[in-house]
């Protein structure tokens, strides 16, 4: 069975990873990446060639699709008005990622939970809205912005400054204070097989200070919700828009965890990033079978299994980013830091004239598992530092909220 995966990241890594452990599958990429090319087969997107020509060339049995820009294309639409089996949303279900308005609207005819909100068509209008909700407040792009359209601004001076780098229509609501949580979702149109819970770590250093980023890393573990919990979002969130949408594909819902109960803070219409890392890497489970299920719209009685420990991800990036930074920098010991037991997952790297290269701001992803999350955070910063590259930074605290959570728990039993 032949599998195309579309996209080029951490993400896409760690799907063609997990999915190249299926019996009897020969997985494919586009573009693909060099840690892809070592489970894969890459194959370059050339100009004015479509996913769907791709597809049929190789004639692919299911194609999984990674980011959210295809996606919100019509990628979807495309390869189903030619009857090829493909996971994700059409065009229009896509617009929850594609447009922070749209989502919102959708969440208040919806009765879902989320924060209280204003629509702002310019600036003007952007700087009286501010003063609806005091400070800290939170402002968004409304379109696609990489996960880093989003600036919480702590006092009028940043959210003014940040006007001047959001252009054009903006979302700006209430700041929710709570747990973050990703909570993932694979859906056919009318079932659902919900992923294990994940945490993400937006901001750029330690203590989630600094200016929003793809995601520099992530944990999945078990403990994040309680069965309650998870059939509140369920019911309240997945299920609702799932109905309403007709959803396929991937429907990642992030939230918080509130006093008042979840609140969505925004919907994304794929597997986040890095979250795919230690998802992919924790499920025991093939993930073939699933996959193949919700292209068919048959889900129901799909389940799928987990590993007991926890799995950690730490994002190496390159110096300077989230802002402007530079490429083409010698990445060294990837085959040291998997030597300790963990899996470096490729985010933005490519094979230079010297060998292999930083290609992109975030550039590796470490994942390691554990008995318990203290152990998985052990493993993955073990093998952290054993990879080098010029102006390598990272958080140092991935999975450590989670781990003092789970210690507060302990102690109050």
């Amino acid at each position: 069975m032949k599998i195309l995966v579309l996209g080029s990241g951490g993400r896409e890594h760690a799907l063609a990873w997990k999915l190249a452990r299926s019996p009897g599958v020969s997985v494919f990429a586009a573009p693909g990446n060099p840690g892809i090319a070592k489970v894969g087969t890459c194959l370059p997107v050339v100009a004015g060639a479509s996913y769907l020509e791709i597809a049929e060339a190789i004639g692919a049995d299911l194609t999984v699709v990674g980011p959210e820009a295809p996606l919100v294309a019509g990628v979807v639409d495309a390869f189903r008005a030619h009857g090829r089996k493909i996971v994700g949303p059409d065009r229009r279900a896509a617009q929850l990622e594609g447009s922070k308005v749209f989502a919102k609207n959708f969440f208040a005819q919806s009765n879902i939970s989320t924060a209280e909100f204003v629509t702002v068509e310019n600036e003007t209008d952007a700087r009286k809205a501010l003063d609806r909700f005091g400070f800290p407040v939170v402002l968004k792009a409304d379109g696609l912005a990489a996960g880093k359209g989003v600036i919480v601004a702590h006092d009028r001076n940043t959210a003014e400054a940040a006007l001047g780098t959001l252009k054009g229509r903006l979302v700006i609501e209430e700041f929710l204070r709570g747990e973050e949580v990703s909570f993932i979702a694979l859906c056919d149109g009318r079932d659902v097989v919900p992923l294990a819970p994940t945490q993400d770590h937006k901001a750029v250093f330690d203590g989630d200070t600094g200016p929003n980023t793809g995601g520099m890393g992530a944990y999945c573990d078990g403990a994040i919700l309680t069965e309650a919990q998870t059939r509140e979002i369920l019911d309240g969130v997945i299920y609702p828009t799932v109905e309403a949408m007709r959803f396929t594909g991937f429907l990642y819902a992030g939230l918080m965890m509130t006093a008042a109960g979840p609140k969505v803070l925004e919907f994304n219409v794929r597997l986040g990033d890095p979250e795919t890392q230690p998802l992919m890497h924790r499920m025991a489970s093939d993930f073939l079978p699933a996959l193949m299920a919700a292209a068919s719209g048959e889900l129901a009685g799909v389940k799928l299994e987990w590993r007991s420990g926890p799995s950690v991800c730490v994002v190496l990036a390159s110096g300077g980013y989230p802002g402007a930074y530079e490429t083409g920098k010698a990445i060294r010991e990837i085959d040291a830091a998997e030597a300790t037991g963990a899996t470096v997952f490729h985010a933005g790297t490519r094979m230079g004239a010297a060998g292999l290269e930083t290609a992109g701001g975030r550039v590796l992803g470490v994942t390691a598992a554990g008995d318990d999350l203290a152990g998985a955070i052990d493993g993955a910063y073990e093998a952290v530092r054993r990879v080098a590259f010029e102006g390598m930074h990272y958080r140092t605290d991935i999975g450590r909220k989670g781990l003092e959570r789970y210690n507060r728990k302990t102690v109050g039993t």
